[in-house]
């Protein structure tokens, strides 16, 4: 078995360092840029986190929506890249013009649009893990992607944070160092994306048998459904990954605008999670290692346990070392779950229509952080408090675990 990674996994896992940069800044600096706009617009911290779900919410029910029709269509013979480099390109121009932007609706508009282009570019992504890597080295090649993701997405955002922060003694206001910052991350992204859009090239596709109209769509849905319900392995992990991951995505999403709400400063947020990014490094990397000692299920299991305890602790922190100390407990699993999951799913699945089914893994992942972040904005919203949404991920978390303990032995498990 060879050990080092190829040039083409390298290539793959670079993709990974481009977009966290982006996913690193969307969950520090954009909302807390948000939540200072619309509070010079006179609205409350309560109503502006209430908006800021909801927009997670609208993006995440959009690529629920589209992720299985376009991930059917890009899985006939080389559409899989020209699909992939479509959401790119919608993702890097929204964050790039996002700086620009002050009044706070449109700039939750434009963040709608690039996060969309994000979660788009997430299903074919992921699904290239079938052509790039084997089964055995796919729980590594995934915790990688993680791993690098976190170390790699620190380089930009120190940065755009030096901008910011201390960019007034070079004679850069906190406006131009934002514009710029946003600009930043953005050619950070497509430049970390360059060798795999030259190397890549699609190994398993089906070919192509129909003419795409609104009813063969359809029908291809329905039969996407059905396959997946076919196989009891992959449809009891759909339905333990739409519940476990909703705790872990709504947790990423919503760590800043909650902070913000329960007294911490925006130093000691942007700084914490800037710490999350660098622990998550090695301990993604442990994961991956880990698999091949550990079962990958069992593994996933455990993240849980963990997540859930992430969860008590939250509902009662109030003071800026706790935020800290949080920040670490995540880092010590956000890698692994998600990585772990992605190849896990990727073992479960027939390679020939990995898009197919990577986008039916979509629904269930976005509809679940659709789940979490409008759930803790509906109740923010009417009870004014953030703490009695939070506490309802527990329960998702709990039948996550349920659904993972009861799936029946598969290949994946080998």
């Amino acid at each position: 078995m060879r050990d080092k990674l190829t040039k083409l996994e390298k290539d793959w896992i670079l993709y990974d360092v481009g977009n966290s940069a982006f996913i690193l800044i969307s969950a520090t600096i954009v909302p807390i840029f948000f939540k200072n706009i619309a509070t010079d617009a006179g609205i409350s911290n309560a109503m502006s986190t209430a908006y800021w779900s909801y927009t997670l919410s609208i993006s995440t029910l959009i690529l629920a929506v589209l992720g299985p029709i376009l991930g059917r269509m890009a899985d006939e013979k080389g559409r899989k890249k020209y699909f992939f480099l479509f959401c790119l390109a919608v993702g890097v121009i929204g964050c790039a013009v996002l700086g620009l932007i002050n009044h706070w609706l449109a700039f939750l508009l434009v963040f709608l649009i690039a996060k969309s282009g994000y979660s788009g570019s997430l299903i074919f992504y992921d699904a290239m893990l079938t052509d790039v890597t084997t089964n055995n080295r796919s729980d590594r090649v995934s915790a990688s992607g993680y791993a690098w993701g976190y170390i790699g997405s620190c380089i930009p955002f120190i940065l755009c944070l030096a901008l910011i922060l201390k960019g007034d003694k070079v004679g850069i206001d906190a406006s131009l160092g934002t514009i710029v910052s946003f600009m930043l991350i953005a050619l950070w992204w497509i430049l970390c994306t360059i060798p795999l859009l030259r190397n890549y090239k699609q190994v398993y596709y089906r070919e192509k048998l129909e003419r795409h109209s609104f009813k063969t769509i359809v029908s291809g849905f329905k039969r996407s459904i059905e396959k997946v319900k076919q196989n009891r392995a992959i449809w009891t992990f759909m339905l333990a990954y739409f519940f476990y991951i909703d705790g872990v995505f709504t947790i990423i999403e919503m760590a800043t605008s909650y902070g913000k709400d329960v007294g911490i400063g925006d130093t000691d947020l942007l700084l914490a999670l800037l710490l999350t990014q660098i622990i998550a490094f090695p301990f993604a990397l442990l994961f991956g290692y880990l698999s091949k000692k550990i079962k990958t299920r069992k593994l996933i299991e455990f993240s849980i346990i963990g997540y859930i305890l992430i969860v008590l602790f939250a509902l009662q922190l109030d003071q800026a070392w706790e935020f800290w100390f949080l920040a670490v407990c995540v880092a010590v699993f956000q890698g692994g779950i998600q990585s772990l999951s992605r190849s896990y799913f990727s073992r479960l699945v027939p390679k020939e229509n990995s898009n197919e089914f990577f986008g039916m893994f979509d629904i269930f992942g976005k509809g679940a952080a659709f789940t979490g972040t409008l759930l803790i904005g509906v109740v923010t919203q009417i009870t004014g408090s953030t703490r009695i949404g939070v506490a309802a991920l527990i329960v998702l978390l709990g039948i996550g675990f349920y659904f993972v303990k009861k799936m029946p032995k598969n290949a994946a498990d080998l």
